[in-house]
């Protein structure tokens, strides 16, 4: 049985990349390539604690705005290493799932992707959702659409059945790192009861130490979903 002071599934936006090259003097794209890295210590270290799904906001729907070269230099980035990784993913267990809109995306990046799901598509042992041109509102109206199409009612349960990370639960911690309190359009619906935890510390800089901090603080949190706290203590709602 899952132990309930660790959540089974972490939502994180990895912020800090630029900031942390830039107080190196180097360019934006070296604080990404820092920040996959940051991303393997931490999908290792969620295994290790008992967190069956780890999901990420790797680039939003927003991030075309950027400047062109550091999106092309992320484009490329991602493209790599998928192609680098997905051996040690299959070896770790490690299922990868994308999710986001593919409308705008290369040809080559989906063909990446689709191989990297399909080669993890066998594993279980932790769920990791990629959120690639990936946005909160995006994927309501996505779903409405779909509801829409299959002439299905318009309720709740129909709703978070056709969302995007559907094949998963909704997640029971969202951190974000790099010192910003906001969402910024990540999960909006299914993040409705999440915990939430805010970190001053860098993505490239994230470690397991600051995952414990956030699992620490977690596990102190009374999740009542509505309920009084009477009614979660002696389960009699």
């Amino acid at each position: 049985m899952p132990d309930s002071k660790v959540p089974q599934h972490i939502a994180i936006v990895m912020d800090g990349n630029g900031r942390w090259a830039s107080k190196r003097y180097l360019p934006r794209i070296a604080g990404h390539r820092q920040g996959v890295e940051s991303l393997k210590r931490c999908a290792r270290a969620c295994d290790e604690r008992g967190v069956r799904v780890l999901t990420v906001f790797a680039f939003s729907s927003e991030n075309w705005k950027r400047p062109s070269e550091e999106v092309s230099g992320l484009m490329d980035l991602f493209a790599l290493a998928l192609s680098r990784e997905v051996r040690q993913l299959q070896a770790d267990g490690v299922q990868l799932r994308f999710v986001g809109d593919r409308a705008g995306l290369s040809a080559r990046v989906l063909q990446h992707m689709q191989q990297a799901q399909d080669a993890t598509a066998g594993n279980s042992r932790l769920v990791l959702n990629v959120c690639f041109n990936y946005g909160g509102r995006w994927d309501i109206l996505q779903a409405a659409s779909t509801l829409q199409e299959q002439g299905l009612a318009f309720t709740e349960e129909n709703l978070s059945q056709a969302m995007a990370t559907a094949h998963v639960p909704d997640p029971d911690l969202v951190i974000r790192t790099g010192g910003e309190q906001r969402i910024s359009n990540f999960l909006l619906w299914q993040s409705a009861y999440s915990e939430f935890f805010f970190s001053d510390v860098l993505w490239p800089d994230f470690d397991a130490a600051t995952l414990d901090q956030a699992i620490a603080s977690y596990a102190q949190r009374e999740r009542r979903f509505g309920l009084t706290s009477e009614q979660v203590q002696t389960g009699s709602a």
